[in-house]
């Protein structure tokens, strides 16, 4: 036969207080980790890699930063899975840029209620000069060669300019500030080291091209036209700003001739696209082919990051145009 004790009343009372008391804790300590107030980071979710590199830097011990773009892929055509949008929703601060990966955008409007930081707010996008003939943007710079911007509204890739990438610095600076006062001056100080290293990288790209034997230079994946713009140089693209793009027969005639009228030694590709066009055109014009990187995601990033990429490209870039 069961007997049962009754409990007494001062015992009763202290266990509900203490489940009281640990319940309580429990939801301080979730809300302070969301916030990044106290114990917690601040959880930051950034569309694809170059933007994940800013949120890193500027937010440093006190954030958990997660990229929507894996590294070593390709975000032009990114397709979210459930689990990332529902990081979306959750996320203190979402970094990305509008229009790029319309799957983001669309998960942004429909489902992030906390801060989000847009990077086209802190450095507009240009068409480079594009005109729209209701079929491609075909941009004629000073090489006679075509350029390819959105449709929705230019070209995506204004972190291949320092000086912009220092603009939207500023703008995820602000938004962690916001995101998280306690160490608003933290993510200051780290922006303004970050902006300095943007300078300096400016400089060296400024001197690296300053006296080069040309000033024409063939990509396969047309991403580079404000490093074109901000260093004198002129691009010619094979394919448009979405790499995955196939130039028509016309387009390759017409490129087998910009390569030889102007002397071109070097066609470039990126790692994330395949290579196929840039080395049938290199092989067609007795031109060699190298890798210009157009930072979308870099592969390794235990070895590699935004400085060192571009440092790389400074360096194919001097080889390619001649530079003294």
């Amino acid at each position: 036969m069961n007997i049962r004790r009754a409990v007494p009343a001062s015992l009763l009372a202290a266990a509900t207080a203490s489940t009281l008391l640990l319940t309580g804790c429990g939801k301080d300590d979730k809300a302070s980790a969301s916030s990044g107030d106290g114990g917690g980071k601040v959880d930051v979710v950034a569309a694809f890699y170059s933007l994940k590199f800013l949120a890193q830097q500027i937010g440093g011990p006190q954030v958990k930063v997660t990229s929507l773009t894996k590294p070593g892929a390709e975000p032009h055509d990114l397709e979210l899975k459930p689990r990332q949008v529902a990081s979306i929703s959750d996320a203190d601060l979402v970094v990305y840029l509008k229009g790029l990966q319309p799957a983001v955008d669309k998960a942004i409007a429909q489902n992030h209620h906390n801060g989000t930081v847009e990077a086209t707010r802190f450095s507009p996008l240009e068409d480079h000069g594009l005109e729209v003939d209701g079929t491609h943007d075909h941009a004629h710079g000073a090489g006679d060669g075509h350029d390819h911007a959105s449709k929705a509204g230019g070209d995506p890739h204004i972190w291949l300019d320092p000086t912009r990438m220092a603009a939207i610095a500023d703008g995820v600076g602000e938004g962690l500030a916001k995101a998280d006062p306690a160490h608003a001056e933290d993510y200051r100080n780290r922006t303004a080291e970050l902006k300095a290293e943007f300078e300096a990288l400016d400089n060296d790209f400024k001197a690296g091209l300053a006296t080069c034997r040309r000033k024409e230079f063939v990509t396969s994946h047309a991403a580079f036209g404000y490093l074109a713009e901000r260093y004198g140089l002129d691009q010619i693209g094979v394919n448009g700003v979405n790499p995955e793009s196939e130039p028509s027969p016309a387009r390759i005639a017409e490129l087998q001739k910009l390569v030889r009228d102007k002397g071109v030694t070097t066609v470039f590709f990126e790692t994330l696209a395949s290579p196929k066009t840039a080395q049938t055109l290199a092989r067609d014009t007795g031109a060699t082919t190298a890798v210009l990187d157009p930072l979308e995601g870099v592969e390794d990033e235990a070895k590699d990051d935004y400085f060192s990429v571009m440092h790389a490209n400074l360096d194919a870039l001097r080889k390619a145009l001649g530079c003294a």
